[in-house]
């Protein structure tokens, strides 16, 4: 087969979905931590725990050596949680330093509250031949060849432009950006905002109340970034305001999924373990609500959240919390 030589690295929905995506026109192996999961997936041929009915492409390599994978790719594509970036970049550059590299996790470092590009630059040394692949895509539709649109953004437009002329396919359209910050930033906070949607939803708040939520989420989402370095349009796109309307109102949101469980009342150890996923919004609050107040960023709807789910507050006085506030100009 011609194409590049693609290393995907995490081996849950989104990573085997892109795998499979690529897998049409490109040379492509998966890795993941869990040797008994690769295996099965190898015998199978089937993501039973986390795509459970979408049969892998006969092309897509299964490879539980990392070595391997890292040594013989033209790209390295991670796509852990954002909790194992840092360890597989960090291992990646000794293995094969200054391949190019995209990620596809979304969020804030916890304890740190680093974005993905910032924990790039600390283990590689710098940040190029590298970007985000973000935007509106459920891996289960992606993985089953429905369209989609994403971003790939980076800092170096000559990389992003060469990348999105590989990858890009009829059906995941890839756009190039170069706001690198504000693309991050849309990706990880439109978690926090879709449980604010799934705990309205879940208490029969209204299609006018989510759509309020949408919009002044989104306002909240371009104020951080705009302080953070980013540009106020890249959040009107993909990266954007198209993720945030997808995962707060898309019943495939494990983000939404959340909100609405919290709604009926479940305790989040509860809600997280019947999930069987990681839901980013959840660790991304606590990290959004103390950068947003270091910047002097005002941030209610993360703030509410962040509330509820960290400090006790229980989901009908979060919502009265955001309903109090006083009447200001949009």
């Amino acid at each position: 087969m011609s194409g590049s030589r693609i290393a995907v690295f995490g081996a849950g929905a989104w990573g085997t979905a892109l795998a499979q995506a690529f897998s049409a026109s490109h040379r492509v192996s998966l890795w993941g931590r869990d040797r008994l999961h690769l295996s099965e997936l190898a015998r199978t041929r089937e993501n039973h725990r986390y795509l459970p009915g979408v049969a892998l492409h006969d092309a897509l390599i299964v490879e539980p050596d990392f070595d391997t994978v890292a040594r013989n790719a033209d790209l390295h594509l991670v796509v852990t949680p954002l909790s194992g970036l840092r360890d597989t970049v960090r291992r990646l550059q000794r293995l094969q330093p200054g391949t190019p590299l995209l990620w596809a996790c979304k969020g804030f470092e916890a304890g740190s509250g680093r974005l993905p590009h910032e924990i790039i630059a600390e283990e590689r040394g710098d940040a190029a031949a590298c970007g985000v692949l973000t935007g509106p895509s459920f891996a289960a539709e992606v993985a089953r060849g429905l369209p989609a649109a994403v971003t790939l953004a980076a800092r170096d437009a000559a990389f992003a432009r060469h990348w999105v002329g590989v990858l890009h396919q009829p059906r995941l359209r890839i756009y190039a950006n170069t706001d690198l910050i504000g693309c991050e930033i849309g990706g990880a906070v439109k978690n926090v905002i879709a449980i604010a949607a799934g705990v309205a939803d879940g208490m029969g708040f209204g299609l006018n109340a989510r759509a309020a939520l949408i919009t002044r989420g989104l306002a909240e989402i371009a104020r951080l970034a705009q302080a953070l370095g980013g540009r106020s349009e890249t959040l009107m796109g993909l990266a954007g305001m198209g993720d945030l309307i997808l995962t707060c109102t898309g019943d495939l949101s494990r983000n939404r999924r959340v909100g609405l469980a919290l709604a009926e009342g479940k305790t989040l150890d509860d809600i997280l373990r019947e999930l069987g996923h990681v839901a980013e919004g959840v660790s991304t609050a606590r990290e959004v609500v103390r950068l947003a107040h270091r910047h002097g960023v005002e941030m209610p709807i993360c703030e509410a959240i962040d509330a509820l789910l960290h400090h006790g507050l229980n989901a009908r006085s979060a919502v009265e919390r955001l309903l109090a506030r006083d009447p200001r100009e949009e």
